[in-house]
């Protein structure tokens, strides 16, 4: 069994296909997916999706960091932490710092980020982190805040081997790889080759990053398995083992159990 950890099925790119997509992934031994939440604009729809699939679907709570405006972020974090204490969520995710899109919110996402983070603590939940350009913006709060408490992901880690070793260092920190170990030149399956795979788990981001040979269409859960593959292929090893290491390291994170 595979675990998507981190989709955004509930997405307008799915309005036509999704039900296909979600027996796809069925039929592939894909048996659950993990739902991070972007803002309040796509809460209802990612929550209506967890309620018709409960036992494949499961929804995460928080803002996406691009989505940390200056208008709107007090009542963004109002609304999440509003629905974290009304629903049933896996996750405090997707949060972090993106510094690739808009540099002039770095102090209110940093804000956004803690916040987040002391919500995730209180309520013992896992946090899921989106870091883009941000590597050391992210580490710089991490560091300060991590305790027995903290849990969590790196999403979509594209990062070298000395920050994977700083995210292995926290304790309670997996890696989620998706689409860009597949690309030919990201050199990220040269630095994940030096880790034990009890480091991370697998994830798409679709509809976002697919994997080669998709890459620059829609991303969907079923290339997981391509991800899968690749990763076989680094550890020499099969799809099944990468299945197994993985799919136990997303339950113990997002306790699955």
């Amino acid at each position: 069994m595979l675990i998507d950890t981190h989709t955004h099925l509930y997405s307008s790119k799915f309005e036509e296909d999704r039900e296909a997509v979600i027996q796809n992934c069925l039929d592939n031994d894909i048996q659950k997916l993990l739902l991070p939440n972007i803002d309040s604009e796509y809460t209802e729809s990612m929550l209506a999706l967890s309620k018709k699939y409960p036992a494949v679907c499961y929804p995460m709570m928080g803002i996406h960091p691009c989505s940390i405006q200056q208008d709107t972020f007090e009542n963004e974090l109002k609304h999440a932490k509003e629905w974290l204490q009304k629903e049933s969520f896996i996750a405090v995710g997707e949060i972090g710092i993106d510094l690739y899109w808009d540099k002039s919110t770095l102090g209110i996402q940093q804000h956004a980020f803690r916040e987040q983070i002391k919500w995730a603590k209180e309520m013992k939940l896992p946090i899921v982190i989106h870091a883009r350009d941000s590597f050391n913006e992210i580490f710089e709060i991490v560091d300060e805040m991590n305790d027995e408490n903290l849990t969590g992901i790196f999403h979509c880690f594209t990062g070298n081997q000395e920050q994977a070793q700083h995210i292995i260092n926290y304790g309670g920190f997996k890696m989620g790889i998706g689409g860009v170990v597949t690309f030919k030149n990201s050199g990220l399956d040269k630095v994940i080759s030096q880790f034990d795979l009890k480091h991370f788990v697998l994830e798409t981001d679709s509809p976002y990053l697919a994997p080669t040979p998709h890459r620059g269409k829609r991303n969907e859960s079923p290339y997981l398995t391509i991800i899968g593959e690749k990763m076989a292929d680094i550890y020499d090893c099969s799809l099944s083992e990468i299945a197994e290491i993985t799919t136990n390291n997303a339950m113990e994170i997002f306790n699955l159990g």
